[in-house]
């Protein structure tokens, strides 16, 4: 009888191998060759789930945006509105091992993004959606009533959206310096500055 093999399964341990490539040995390294010794499958098998190499480095990019989406959609807010929406930015930042995984494989993507035409869409349509998620935050404040008077809303948006993405940066760069707790009180300082 034939071998059943969940096709989906093995595509994301393939796509989660090229994220370990990617973080050991850099993005220049993420060769098919390498993905499918990192996977523990012939290059003639990788072949059967992903036909090009961008197909496989599209699909690892998005296998990043598709979890954090996931865990934000599985968020349950109980708490004040101004600790709900720090817990939604929370949930963009590498504040756990697993996050940290995530966010150094998107940077890598995101530089690769530059020069290949396929992972720039993704990276354009993911950073669209981040930016959309830090207006859901400013404006979730102002709809509750929670901000100063005459908030500049696309400039706080902007501020906002820029500090998500530097917290980003600073802990992938420097993980010693940047730390759960860290960013957590900046946040919290950051969002109290927006409030009365």
């Amino acid at each position: 009888m034939p071998k059943i093999v969940d096709h989906d399964k093995q595509r994301m341990l393939v796509a989660e191998a090229a994220w370990r490539v990617i973080r050991r040995d850099g993005m220049e390294q993420a060769s098919v060759r390498n993905i499918a010794e990192e996977a523990g499958i012939s290059v003639g098998s990788m072949r059967h789930y992903f036909s090009t190499q961008s197909e496989l480095l599209l699909y690892a990019m998005n296998l990043v945006s598709e979890r954090v989406s996931n865990r934000i959609q599985h968020m349950s807010f109980t708490g004040s509105p101004v600790d709900n929406m720090k817990c939604l930015l929370l949930e963009l930042l590498p504040n756990t091992d697993e996050k940290l995984a995530e966010m150094e494989v998107w940077y890598a993507f995101t530089a690769r993004s530059k020069t290949d035409a396929t992972l720039k869409e993704l990276a354009d349509t993911v950073y669209d959606e981040l930016r959309l998620a830090v207006g859901y935050v400013i404006t979730h404040l102002i709809e509750h009533d929670l901000t100063r008077p005459n908030l500049d809303i696309k400039l706080e948006i902007e501020r906002l959206y820029a500090l998500v993405d530097g917290l980003g940066i600073h802990t992938v760069l420097r993980p010693d310096q940047m730390n759960a707790k860290l960013m957590d009180d900046i946040l919290g300082v950051h969002l109290a500055s927006l409030c009365r």
